[in-house]
């Protein structure tokens, strides 16, 4: 019979101690830690005893070849099969019931040798979650005065000092590279839980709570090009609901965090409209989202638009830079979608000032598109005809008459997340109207059937209607934040973005990409519209790719 070396070496251990077993069926007692070896003729059985308390989780292995492993309780009675013969060795794991002494019955088809091991058995009381590992040295150290005795004063009156969260670098973490930071998000004194909204992991992160103290911590190691915008919720309500409501129950203790002085936007409500601000230093510079007073302010219009196409009313905001001209030659258009976010979150008619006075692109019109509902913007962004014939048919001929116009190979559409999927549809469908595609962090994972959360059909639906398709007068600026990586149910925009890079890129069409230490996210979009703009219509190109 011939024997792996994997199975031979399995064979031959003996570290454990050996236990010998006659040809004839036999009984012998083994306990934790302990293996026996021995030699089976065909359709012979061999019996081994555990001695068992209830609630007792057993692991063991049985090597051989063609083994079949039966558990039986004190009065011989079959509970289960652990093994069945399948491959040379054969872990197996099981929790003893209140029926002991058990017995572990093997059989064989064919003659060989074997070797049984009862690798561990982890008593009830011993079953106990593992404490995690301390990353942050600052926490470690106020472990270790808790468990002296002391309490979490003084380190609160540190952490408000210097604000949250809590970054630790390679000055006091050795196994930190000098591009990276330890970030520990922090609550004080929650009573049930804490979540986390809007970090690293892409989805709601629970808080630890430290010991029995009022510390409340979550550690992220991260690049130091991060930023992002969060909200911390403690005491989220547990609810017997359906798994959406539970999920979006976060989102009635959700606030800014209390101990970072730094919100966006600075002019919310209250601390539940506003989330706090993370910045790292080595993010990327937002250079034209502040307004400067030598730069001359353009001109903003709200408008209201009815649409039979689509049986509603909407506001459209029209943007007039300075020096934009209507019907100049060289002028550039922005068609942008989710027009609310984009006036109150990114200051569009800001960036778009600076950037044209800057010379950096040409003198810019803007048309902001808002969504009449939250229902009307699903049913809407994702993929539609009728909406996309609304933008041909009504939309631009419209603004066209207020004086809004350009060469589509001047024109930008763009958006975020369902915008961003919306800018892409648009111009796959038109062309002839808009020949630059700006596409933040969209949602590329979309499929006719899906809703958001849930991917439906198969993800990169629209990525497949440019393969089957000639080839399109299109350019496109595509990003996606590093967070953004798929959950369950749900395939990532990093992932789906790229395919579509990489879809695109294999079809000839120019294709800028970026990707971020960052989410889904409108405080990083804000930097990154000036960037696509440049990109896509800047007046030199070249040194915008630089």
């Amino acid at each position: 019979m011939m024997i792996s070396h994997r199975l031979q070496s399995l064979l031959a251990a003996t570290a454990m101690t050996i236990f010998p077993l006659s040809l004839a069926a036999s009984e012998t007692a083994l306990t934790a830690g302990q293996s026996s070896k021995g030699y089976l003729d065909a359709e012979a059985t061999g019996r081994y005893v555990l001695t068992l308390a209830q609630g007792d989780f057993v692991r063991g292995a049985l090597a051989g070849t063609a083994l079949h492993l039966r558990l039986r309780d004190a009065q011989g009675k079959h509970i289960r099969q652990l093994a069945s013969g399948q491959g040379e060795v054969q872990p197996f794991m099981f929790v003893a019931g209140d029926a002991s002494p058990y017995t572990l019955e093997i059989r064989t088809e064919q003659s060989g040798a074997y070797r049984l091991a009862i690798e561990e058995i982890v008593p009830l009381a011993a079953q106990t979650p593992p404490t995690s590992e301390l990353a942050s040295p600052r926490l470690r150290a106020l472990a270790k005065t808790l468990a002296e005795g002391g309490d979490s004063q003084g380190f609160w009156q540190e952490i408000e000092r210097q604000g949250t969260p809590l970054i630790e670098s390679s000055e006091t973490v050795p196994d930190l590279d000098d591009d990276e930071r330890l970030v520990t998000f922090l609550w004080r004194g929650a009573r049930h839980n804490v979540r986390l909204l809007g970090g690293p992991s892409n989805d709601h992160d629970a808080l630890q709570r430290l010991a029995d103290s009022d510390v409340w911590f979550k550690t992220y190691r991260t690049s130091s090009s991060t930023r992002l915008s969060y909200r911390l919720a403690p005491d989220v309500p547990e609810l017997d609901a359906p798994a959406r409501l539970r999920r979006r129950a976060i989102l009635a203790t959700a606030q800014a965090d209390p101990l970072n002085p730094r919100r966006f936007p600075a002019q919310a409500a209250d601390r539940f409209n506003a989330r706090s601000v993370l910045e790292l230093p080595d993010a990327p510079s937002q250079p034209w989202v502040e307004p400067r007073a030598d730069t001359p302010s353009g001109e903003l219009v709200r408008h209201r638009l009815q649409s039979d196409i689509l049986g509603n009313t909407r506001n459209i905001y029209l943007y007039r830079a300075a020096t934009y001209r209507p019907g100049k030659e060289g002028n550039a258009l922005l068609v942008l979608f989710d027009a609310e976010a984009y006036l109150q979150e990114v200051p569009t008619p800001t960036i778009l000032d600076n950037m044209v006075a800057a010379g950096i692109i040409p003198p810019t019109a803007a048309i902001l598109i808002d969504n009449p509902s939250r229902e009307s913007r699903s049913r809407e962004l994702p993929p539609n005809p009728d909406f996309a014939r609304f933008l041909a048919a009504e939309l631009m001929p419209w603004a066209r008459e207020q004086g809004i116009y350009a060469d589509a190979g001047l024109t930008v559409i763009a958006g975020a997340s369902y915008g961003g999927l919306a800018a892409t549809y648009a111009g796959f469908t038109h062309p002839e109207l808009f020949g630059n595609v700006l596409s933040q962090s969209g949602s590329f994972w979309w499929a006719p059937g899906s809703e958001p959360g849930v991917s439906g059909g198969e993800a990169g639906w629209l990525a497949r209607q440019f393969i089957g398709a000639p080839r399109k007068p299109l350019r496109f600026y595509l990003e996606a934040g590093r967070f953004e990586t798929h959950r369950a149910n749900h395939a990532g925009i990093l992932e789906t973005t790229r395919h579509l890079r990489d879809v695109l890129r294999a079809l000839d069409y120019p294709v800028h990409y970026r990707d971020y230490s960052s989410g889904h996210d409108y405080y990083h979009w804000r930097g990154t519209l000036g960037t696509g703009l440049q990109l896509l219509i800047g007046i030199d190109k070249d040194a915008a790719d630089s």
